[in-house]
C-alpha cells in the first residue's frame, strides 16, 4: 500500500509540532532538533515538518511505497511524463536512507516517490539543507481549458 507524503518547511518547529500534534491527535513518531514526522494511519499519511533555513511553506509532496517493486512501478509511470525524472538511489535525507525518484509537476511542485531502506542518525548528507529536493524542472501542460485560454491568453 502506498502512503501520501507531505513535507512542509516551518518557521518555528516547536509551535508547529504543537499545532500538528493537536490537529492529528497524535504525537510525532520522530522528533529531532530541526525535524518532526507523523506516520499517521488516519488519514494514512507520512507528514513531516522541518526548520532548516529554507522558506516556510510547502517543501514537496510525495508517495512513499513499501517495496522495491512498487518503486519500479512508480518510476515507470513517471517516465511517461514529459519532464525530467531524477533518480537517487541509497540517498541520505530526512533521517532516512532511501531509493527515490523526483519529478516536478506543471506548476513547479516537487514530487518525491521513494522506498525507505533504513533510518539514519543525521538529517542527510552535506548538501541536505532543503531536504534534498532537486532543482525544479518544469513540465509544460499539453493543453488547457478553452475558456482559460480565451481569458488569459494561455496556450
Amino acid at each position: 500500500m502506498k502512503r501520501l507524503h507531505v513535507h512542509i518547511a516551518v518557521d518555528d518547529l516547536a509551535v508547529s509540532i504543537k499545532f500538528y500534534s493537536t490537529m492529528f491527535a497524535a504525537a510525532p513518531t520522530v522528533v529531532k532538533s530541526d525535524y518532526a514526522k507523523w506516520m499517521l494511519d488516519d488519514p494514512r499519511v507520512n507528514f513531516a515538518i522541518s526548520a532548516r533555513g529554507v522558506p516556510a511553506g510547502l517543501n514537496h509532496l510525495g508517495v512513499q511505497v513499501e517495496s522495491a517493486e512498487e518503486l519500479t512501478e512508480m518510476n515507470a509511470r513517471l517516465q511517461q511524463l514529459e519532464g525530467e525524472v531524477v533518480e537517487e538511489m541509497g540517498t541520505a535525507c530526512c533521517y532516512a536512507k532511501s531509493d527515490k525518484y523526483w519529478a516536478t509537476d506543471p506548476t513547479g511542485i516537487a514530487w518525491e516517490t521513494y522506498h525507505t531502506l533504513d533510518s539514519i542518525p543525521v538529517f542527510g548528507g552535506p548538501s541536505a539543507s532543503g531536504c534534498c529536493v532537486p532543482e525544479p524542472t518544469l513540465v509544460k501542460a499539453s493543453c488547457c481549458m478553452p475558456a482559460q485560454a480565451a481569458a488569459d491568453g494561455c496556450c
